[in-house]
Protein backbone atom coordinates (compact mmCIF):
# COMPACT_ATOMS: atom_id res chain seq x y z
CA UNK A 1 0.00 0.00 0.00
CA UNK A 2 1.31 3.31 -0.72
CA UNK A 3 1.46 6.58 0.93
CA UNK A 4 -1.73 8.08 -0.84
CA UNK A 5 -3.75 4.83 -0.29
CA UNK A 6 -2.56 4.59 3.66
CA UNK A 7 -3.36 8.28 4.00
CA UNK A 8 -6.61 7.80 2.71
CA UNK A 9 -7.38 4.81 4.38
CA UNK A 10 -6.75 6.76 7.37
CA UNK A 11 -9.36 9.08 6.58
CA UNK A 12 -11.66 6.92 5.51
CA UNK A 13 -11.64 4.32 8.40
CA UNK A 14 -11.88 7.52 10.97
CA UNK A 15 -14.74 9.15 9.17
CA UNK A 16 -17.11 6.20 9.34
CA UNK A 17 -16.11 6.38 12.95
CA UNK A 18 -17.05 10.49 13.06
CA UNK A 19 -20.31 9.57 10.87
CA UNK A 20 -21.37 6.85 13.47
CA UNK A 21 -20.60 8.70 16.67
CA UNK A 22 -22.70 11.92 15.28
CA UNK A 23 -25.75 9.66 15.08
CA UNK A 24 -25.64 8.84 18.70
CA UNK A 25 -27.48 9.57 21.12
CA UNK A 26 -25.08 11.50 23.92
CA UNK A 27 -26.13 9.11 26.78
CA UNK A 28 -24.27 6.61 25.44
CA UNK A 29 -20.69 8.16 25.79
CA UNK A 30 -20.59 6.83 29.66
CA UNK A 31 -22.14 4.06 29.17
CA UNK A 32 -21.25 0.70 28.40
CA UNK A 33 -22.47 -2.91 27.43
CA UNK A 34 -21.62 -5.17 30.67
CA UNK A 35 -18.09 -5.71 30.80
CA UNK A 36 -16.97 -3.34 27.94
CA UNK A 37 -15.44 -0.17 27.58
CA UNK A 38 -18.07 2.79 27.46
CA UNK A 39 -17.75 4.73 24.46
CA UNK A 40 -15.44 7.73 25.74
CA UNK A 41 -12.85 4.98 26.47
CA UNK A 42 -12.97 3.41 23.00
CA UNK A 43 -11.93 7.41 21.87
CA UNK A 44 -9.67 7.49 24.66
CA UNK A 45 -7.89 4.47 23.80
CA UNK A 46 -7.37 5.37 20.01
CA UNK A 47 -6.20 9.28 20.61
CA UNK A 48 -3.85 7.51 23.48
CA UNK A 49 -2.41 5.32 20.34
CA UNK A 50 -2.59 7.55 17.61
CA UNK A 51 -0.79 9.73 20.05
CA UNK A 52 1.69 7.25 20.80
CA UNK A 53 2.38 6.65 17.31
CA UNK A 54 2.91 10.30 16.51
CA UNK A 55 5.08 10.87 19.39
CA UNK A 56 7.32 7.94 18.14
CA UNK A 57 7.36 9.58 14.46
CA UNK A 58 8.58 13.07 15.72
CA UNK A 59 11.79 11.17 16.55
CA UNK A 60 14.96 12.11 14.28
CA UNK A 61 15.06 8.64 12.22
CA UNK A 62 18.78 7.97 13.62
CA UNK A 63 17.41 7.51 16.92
CA UNK A 64 14.66 5.13 15.54
CA UNK A 65 17.01 3.30 13.36
CA UNK A 66 19.67 3.34 16.66
CA UNK A 67 16.80 1.90 19.73
CA UNK A 68 14.95 -0.27 17.08
CA UNK A 69 17.02 -1.36 14.75
CA UNK A 70 15.83 -2.13 11.01
CA UNK A 71 13.38 -4.46 9.01
CA UNK A 72 15.41 -7.46 7.48
CA UNK A 73 12.37 -8.31 5.65
CA UNK A 74 9.81 -7.44 3.26
CA UNK A 75 7.08 -5.44 4.55
CA UNK A 76 4.00 -6.85 4.98
CA UNK A 77 0.67 -5.78 3.52
CA UNK A 78 -2.74 -4.60 5.14
CA UNK A 79 -4.62 -8.10 5.14
CA UNK A 80 -2.05 -9.76 6.26
CA UNK A 81 -1.66 -7.63 9.02
CA UNK A 82 -5.20 -7.48 9.92
CA UNK A 83 -5.46 -11.01 10.27
CA UNK A 84 -1.95 -10.95 12.34
CA UNK A 85 -3.90 -8.72 14.74
CA UNK A 86 -7.00 -10.35 15.02
CA UNK A 87 -4.98 -13.76 15.91
CA UNK A 88 -3.16 -11.81 18.12
CA UNK A 89 -5.99 -10.24 19.96
CA UNK A 90 -7.58 -14.02 20.40
CA UNK A 91 -4.05 -15.40 21.75
CA UNK A 92 -3.19 -12.40 24.33
CA UNK A 93 -6.64 -11.35 25.51
CA UNK A 94 -5.06 -10.92 29.26
CA UNK A 95 -1.86 -9.08 27.95
CA UNK A 96 -4.09 -6.95 26.37
CA UNK A 97 -6.30 -6.03 29.10
CA UNK A 98 -3.35 -5.68 31.23
CA UNK A 99 -2.16 -3.03 28.81
CA UNK A 100 -5.03 -1.11 28.94
CA UNK A 101 -6.13 -1.46 32.65
CA UNK A 102 -5.61 1.98 33.73
CA UNK A 103 -7.83 3.53 30.54
CA UNK A 104 -9.55 7.01 31.78
CA UNK A 105 -13.23 7.14 31.73
CA UNK A 106 -13.58 10.66 30.18
CA UNK A 107 -16.96 12.22 31.21
CA UNK A 108 -19.66 13.52 28.41
CA UNK A 109 -18.54 17.39 28.92
CA UNK A 110 -15.01 16.55 27.49
CA UNK A 111 -16.68 14.86 24.44
CA UNK A 112 -16.34 17.26 22.11
CA UNK A 113 -12.47 17.96 23.25
CA UNK A 114 -11.70 14.69 22.91
CA UNK A 115 -13.44 14.00 19.78
CA UNK A 116 -11.57 17.23 18.29
CA UNK A 117 -8.01 15.74 19.54
CA UNK A 118 -8.87 12.62 17.71
CA UNK A 119 -9.48 14.23 14.80
CA UNK A 120 -5.98 16.06 15.28
CA UNK A 121 -4.05 13.40 16.10
CA UNK A 122 -5.40 11.09 12.90
CA UNK A 123 -4.44 14.50 10.60
CA UNK A 124 -1.01 15.01 12.51
CA UNK A 125 -0.66 11.08 11.55
CA UNK A 126 -1.47 11.55 7.93
CA UNK A 127 0.68 14.45 7.31
CA UNK A 128 4.03 12.49 8.98
CA UNK A 129 2.91 9.56 6.98
CA UNK A 130 3.72 11.95 3.23
CA UNK A 131 6.65 13.26 4.56
CA UNK A 132 8.39 10.57 5.47
CA UNK A 133 10.21 8.93 2.80
CA UNK A 134 9.24 5.22 1.27
CA UNK A 135 12.51 3.86 2.49
CA UNK A 136 11.93 5.02 6.40
CA UNK A 137 8.53 3.89 5.86
CA UNK A 138 9.64 0.27 5.01
CA UNK A 139 13.08 0.00 6.77
CA UNK A 140 12.85 1.99 10.44
CA UNK A 141 10.71 -0.22 13.00
CA UNK A 142 8.67 0.57 16.13
CA UNK A 143 7.77 -1.66 18.80
CA UNK A 144 3.86 -2.48 18.87
CA UNK A 145 3.04 -3.75 22.45
CA UNK A 146 0.78 -7.15 20.98
CA UNK A 147 2.65 -7.30 17.79
CA UNK A 148 6.19 -6.49 17.95
CA UNK A 149 8.72 -4.66 16.14
CA UNK A 150 7.04 -3.57 12.99
CA UNK A 151 7.64 -1.19 10.59
CA UNK A 152 6.72 1.92 10.25
CA UNK A 153 4.03 1.45 7.26
CA UNK A 154 2.87 -1.55 9.18
CA UNK A 155 2.52 -0.02 11.99
CA UNK A 156 0.52 2.93 10.17
CA UNK A 157 -1.77 0.27 8.65
CA UNK A 158 -2.49 -1.21 11.42
CA UNK A 159 -3.70 2.08 12.84
CA UNK A 160 -6.23 2.23 10.18
CA UNK A 161 -7.53 -1.02 11.18
CA UNK A 162 -7.37 -0.52 15.05
CA UNK A 163 -9.92 2.35 14.19
CA UNK A 164 -12.05 0.47 12.21
CA UNK A 165 -11.50 -2.75 14.86
CA UNK A 166 -12.85 -0.01 17.47
CA UNK A 167 -15.63 1.56 15.12
CA UNK A 168 -17.07 -2.35 14.60
CA UNK A 169 -16.72 -2.65 18.60
CA UNK A 170 -18.97 -0.07 19.29
CA UNK A 171 -21.68 -0.67 16.12
CA UNK A 172 -22.02 -4.37 17.57
CA UNK A 173 -22.05 -3.85 21.50
CA UNK A 174 -24.41 -0.54 20.95
CA UNK A 175 -26.63 -2.29 18.89
CA UNK A 176 -27.85 -4.33 21.81
CA UNK A 177 -28.17 -1.75 24.06
CA UNK A 178 -29.73 1.22 22.18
Amino acid sequence: MDKKEIVKILEEKHQILFDWLQNQPEEIWEKAPEGKWTTAQQIQHLVDSLQLLNNALSYPRFFLKHKFGLCNRETRDYDFIVKNYQKKLIENKDQAAFFNRKLKKPVLKNRERLLNRLQIQNKKLQYKVNKISDLNLDTLVIPHPLMGKMTIREIVMWTAYHTEHHTNILKEKYSNIL
